[in-house]
């Protein structure tokens, strides 16, 4: 069985560098053509369920993607648990604006640090903390049951899921970039779930 993970298309926060967070704002134009194409990649796949978070932006990306593969009927599973990191009081703030104001070291900690977080937000810990409880109790069952898994989501609750995944420290997945609409596929066998935690290497498409 095979799980694939697409972060959402360009939204229109990403286009004008802001903070996002868990600000609902929909993908661009930009970002429903990186859907499109996101699509073709994985058009070949069997997909027995999504699950994407509680965003539009998520969402969008998920029925553009849905429509060019034909899957429209396919159970799709949303949970808040699968949203982007929380940037608390920095969501709405241009991220040059911000580095400007409170210094690009400080902004740089917020942003890239495993454990420090915004002011009213989450370390990316504290994203880990909750995407991987939902990721073993509701999707990992899935894959138990030879299903082919979608997952649509975030940079962040995806970077959160890789690190579990391939078993990275925390030094590791600050170095990982999730591209927008680019597939992350992780081929899975029996032997995959005698391990705890799942311990999964990326395989190609």
């Amino acid at each position: 069985m095979k799980l694939i993970l697409i972060r959402h298309g360009q939204s229109q926060w990403n286009l004008e560098n802001k903070f996002t967070g868990w600000k609902d704002v929909d993908i661009t134009e930009t970002g429903k053509k990186e859907a499109y194409n996101a699509a073709l990649q994985i058009k070949g796949e069997h997909i027995a369920i999504a699950f994407t978070s509680k965003l539009i932006r998520a969402q969008h990306t998920l029925q553009i993607i849905q429509q060019v593969c034909g899957w429209q009927d396919i159970p799709v599973i949303m949970d808040q648990a699968l949203n982007e990191r929380v940037y608390g009081n920095l969501e709405g703030l241009n991220k040059a604006e911000t580095a400007q104001r409170f210094g690009e070291e400080q902004v740089h900690l917020w942003r890239r640090s495993y454990d420090i977080a915004p002011p009213g937000g989450e370390s990316l810990k504290d994203t880990y903390n909750r995407v991987i409880p939902y990721f073993q109790s509701f999707i990992l069952p899935q894959l138990q049951l030879e299903k082919n898994v979608l997952i649509v989501a975030h940079g962040n609750s995806l970077r959160a899921l890789v690190m579990y995944l391939e078993g990275l420290s925390p030094n590791e997945i600050l170095q990982r970039e999730i591209g927008t609409c680019v597939p992350l596929f992780y081929e899975l066998d029996q032997n995959s779930f005698r391990n705890y935690p799942l311990r999964l290497s990326p395989a190609k498409p």
